[in-house]
């Protein structure tokens, strides 16, 4: 990571400071610690960043992310630790025309595991235990709703 890197990173979580409120400017507006108390992380670490003196450690990019209201993915292409090549975008994915797949369609529970990175060996338990938060209208194999290989697909609202 350069300086370069740095500076651009702290400038747009600086713009994204000011545009949710956050008065990060004058010495007593208090945004710095209003900040790092919602995200549950030390003031210190804020100030580094804006001060262009360290990019926050995962955890910390993490809560920022959540308290700006950002996707944590687009804190770490935007950091400079991955490329967005590097992390894909699971939009993409479900979007994309890959053979098999349904333009836009919801994607399967197996698929969703995959894309988690489940383990094989652990597929069924994790369709079994997600199965029990999503809502009764999920269409299941058998029902007329279900995909063309029967899985249940993951509704999101």
């Amino acid at each position: 990571m350069t300086s370069q890197d740095l500076d651009a990173f702290a400038a747009w979580v600086e713009d994204l400071m000011r545009d949710r409120g956050y008065d990060i400017d004058s010495p007593r507006g208090g945004g710095k610690s209003r900040i790092a108390d919602e995200a549950g992380v030390h003031r210190a670490a804020v100030t580094r960043l804006l001060q262009r003196q360290s990019m926050p450690d995962l955890e910390t990019t993490r809560r920022l992310a959540r308290v700006l209201g950002v996707p944590v993915r687009d804190m770490l292409i935007r950091s400079g630790r991955l490329t967005a090549e590097e992390l894909a975008d699971p939009h993409d994915y479900l979007a994309s025309s890959a053979p098999g797949a349904g333009f836009g369609r919801r994607p399967t529970l197996e698929e969703v595991a995959d894309l988690l990175g489940v383990p094989a060996d652990r597929r069924e338990m994790f369709v079994r235990v997600v199965e029990q938060f999503l809502p009764n209208e999920v269409p299941t194999a058998g029902s007329e709703h279900a995909d063309h290989e029967g899985a249940r697909m993951l509704v999101t609202e």
